[in-house]
Formats: structure tokens, sequence, C-alpha cells
């Protein structure tokens, strides 16, 4: 790793595991109705810590939620505790120093978080207190799986006519608009298929509020997923311009030809 490679490293984002609880709504002090979502974040252990030296990149690992040791793999264990297996034991001979291991339950939901991580290190356990003084997030999560839809319901198309003429296929996607050239539907064309379970994210999400006793935080808005679905919460890296500075304006027409 070089030092201009080095400098390029990125302060990290707040960030936290979680699940979605479900949504509710609240007032605000002006009386006015507030949809939020509840996302049940942390308390998430921190079970590795990556350098740009030793991995190429700088990172923390953490986990949520225990996982029965009996669903668990060796792998899985070896996340979190130091296995006494062979290999282990050869590298102890050698006079290799066992990895540092967060010694707690193996983890249902384990993510990496990327960038640089002051005064983070393993065994550390992180809670919604991160986010004091953070206003907005970026929710990342899975969308509902909804199988196999057709055009209507997977991208909003209108069907055909209801009319005389048209037999037993009001819902169907017509044509492609193919002919002898190209002879082929370019990639990217909308059709029926899969619809949903795909990866997605919500950028810029109001943090309303943090309940630090019962692990809670309620976002403005809906976010993806089925109520229990695993969610990854991030302080936000959106630049928010709202305006321009004063004058900018007026000296661009001044200078203008």
């Amino acid at each position: 790793m070089t030092a201009s490679t080095k400098s390029l490293e990125k302060p990290a984002r707040k960030g936290l595991l979680g699940r979605k609880v479900g949504m509710t709504q609240i007032f605000a002090a002006d009386g006015t109705v507030v949809p939020v979502t509840v996302i049940e974040a942390g308390p998430c252990p921190v079970l590795l810590v990556r350098s740009a030296d030793r991995d190429g990149y700088s990172a923390v690992q953490v986990g949520f939620l225990d996982k029965p040791r009996r669903l668990a793999g060796r792998a899985v264990r070896g996340q979190v505790a130091n296995l006494d297996g062979r290999r282990a034991k050869r590298r102890v001979e050698a006079g290799v120093a066992a990895p540092i291991k967060a010694d707690c339950e193996p983890k249902r939901f384990v993510r990496e978080l990327r960038g640089v991580h002051e005064g983070v290190a393993v065994g550390q356990v992180l809670t919604v207190e991160v986010f004091e003084g953070v206003e907005y997030v970026d929710v990342v999560g899975t969308t509902k799986g909804r199988g196999t839809a057709g055009v209507m319901k997977r991208h909003g198309f209108k069907g055909q006519r209801a009319s005389h003429g048209v037999k037993k296929v009001h819902r169907h996607q017509g044509g492609t608009s193919m002919n002898t050239s190209p002879a082929r539907v370019f990639k990217g064309k909308r059709m029926a298929g899969r619809f949903g379970n795909e990866r997605s994210t919500m950028r810029n999400v109001k943090l309303v509020g943090v309940d630090k006793e019962r692990h809670l935080l309620l976002v403005r808005g809906a976010v993806p997923g089925p109520n229990g679905a695993f969610v990854t919460v991030m302080q936000t890296n959106k630049i928010r311009r709202v305006g321009s500075p004063a004058g900018a304006t007026a000296k661009k027409k001044a200078g203008a030809k």
C-alpha cells in the first residue's frame, strides 16, 4: 500500500446494522403528522478491523443479532472466537500470534463498513449512540420479493384495450418494436420477469428520533424490505446544496456578455 493510496482512504461514515420493525406515525412540535419507520439498530459488536497495510483497504466488520450455535458452522464460529484447530496450532508453533477475536456469540447478519474508523477495536460494541448529531442517513436493504410478475405490475404498463378485437390479451405486453432489422430484442427491454428481491438504498432519509434504551431509530418515510428484514443504516454522504451564495447570480449577470 503506497502513501498516495493511503491518502485516498476516506474517514468512515457512522453506521449500524439492524432490522425493520414496522411503520408508525409521530406528531411534530407544530402538530403535523410525520410517518416514520422504526428500525431496531444494534447493539453491534466489532468482529474485525481491516487496515490498508494488511488488507489493502480500511473497514470494520460488525455483526447483529445472535445466531444459535447449533445453526452456526465452523467458519461462522471462527469469526467470533479462536478455534483450536490443527491449522491454528501450527501457526502458534511457528510463532504467529493468533488474531484477536470478539469472543461473542455468532451473528446472523454480518457486514463491513468501509472507511477509516478511529478509536474502534475488536470486541467493542456499537450502539445507536453513534448517531448523535446525525440528521440524515442512508438505509440499505432488500426489497420485497414478488416473484415473476407481468409488465403491468412490474413496470406499470396500462395494458391493452378492452374493446372488440382484443381477445384475452388485456394484460399482455404487446409488440416489442423489433422487426427484420435489427432482428433481435435489445437488452434492458422492459418485459415480464422477476419483480423485487433486489438491493435498494434510500438516500438522505431524515433521522427523526433515537431511543437509546430500546436501541431504536426513527427515520422519516419508508425503507425497503418487509417487517423483520435486515438493513444497514449509515450516515449519508450526499451533499445537500440548498440555493447558492448571495450575490453569485448578480456577479454572473454583471459579467455576462
